[in-house]
């Protein structure tokens, strides 16, 4: 018989999603909000190609919060879009994977490369839980005027400070401070600035 993880949880496990918690993935809410985004960056996809300025509505409904003269370059996935903040000016290249179970915040004047992923999600270590389909996620915070580059992956709970570079193809595991190149995989800052 499997483990009942939630026998003394009355909350959804949308409730418990949102909460920062471990749940399971199969809350019908979750699927239509997670077919809305999908439906949302398609559209906001189709519409750039015709008139990158006329799609900017589209991106502002997808989105949780999108800053003055903020750009993304389409095509952008998302788990939910909802949980995203993008600062004024910031600049996101093309294919921007963020897996946004948990809130993911860029700050202003940053500059996306191409190929970026920001993933929130986390899975149990432990086999059973795993396999029970458990997983949980973790807020990314990137600062004011941060340049990660092309390829690079920023993992759970990860924050980046204001002002800092990561370097393509870089795996960003532990927080990075302010005003620092971080480079490789693991990243590692290899200079301040």
């Amino acid at each position: 018989m499997p483990t009942d993880y939630f026998a003394q949880d009355p909350r959804t496990n949308l409730q418990r999603m949102e909460a920062g918690d471990l749940y399971i993935a199969d809350d019908p809410e979750m699927g239509r909000r997670q077919q809305r985004a999908v439906r949302l960056a398609t559209r906001y996809q189709a519409a750039y190609a015709e008139d990158a300025d006329a799609a900017r509505p589209l991106l502002r409904e997808l989105l949780g919060f999108l800053g003055e003269q903020a750009h993304l370059r389409p095509p952008l996935y998302v788990d939910y879009g909802s949980n995203i903040s993008i600062g004024a000016r910031t600049f996101v290249n093309h294919n921007l994977t963020a897996l946004d179970v948990a809130a993911i915040t860029i700050g202003e004047d940053c500059q996306i490369g191409p190929g970026v992923q920001l993933l929130t999600p986390t899975h149990p270590l432990e086999p059973q839980p795993r396999r029970d389909k458990l997983e949980a996620a973790r807020p990314i915070v990137i600062g004011d005027n941060v340049w990660i580059g092309g390829g690079a992956i920023v993992l759970p709970g990860v924050r980046v400070g204001d002002n800092s570079v990561i370097g393509a193809g870089a795996v960003v595991t532990k927080d990075v401070p302010a005003n620092v190149v971080a480079v490789g995989n693991p990243a590692r800052v290899v200079r301040s600035l």
